[in-house]
């Protein structure tokens, strides 16, 4: 049986910006010399889309809220997954 849900869909997507708020785009932009990283985007069908965070250094999860707030008392269960740091062109220029 095949218990992957993504079928084909990329952690993050190309249009990435297009998920996220503008608080939440300025503060990927701020928090990314800080370690922390876009790690995926949940896009449930009929809710709300999750932004999850990694910082590898401090081995931490967080939600970015879409007022741009960082939520790091989480609990997600999180396959593992390699983070895709080629969005840090994009949102750094």
């Amino acid at each position: 049986m095949d218990n992957e849900r993504r079928k084909g869909n990329k952690p993050i997507p190309d249009n990435f910006e297009e998920l996220l708020t503008e608080a939440q785009i300025s503060t990927l932009r701020s928090i990314a010399r800080f370690g922390w990283q876009l790690y995926f985007i949940r896009r449930p069908l009929f809710q709300d889309v999750v932004t999850v965070l990694i910082n590898e250094e401090l081995d931490k999860y967080a939600v970015l809220e879409t007022n741009g707030s960082i939520n790091e008392q989480i609990k997600l269960d999180i396959r593992n997954c390699t983070p895709a740091p080629e969005f840090l062109k994009k949102i750094t220029g």
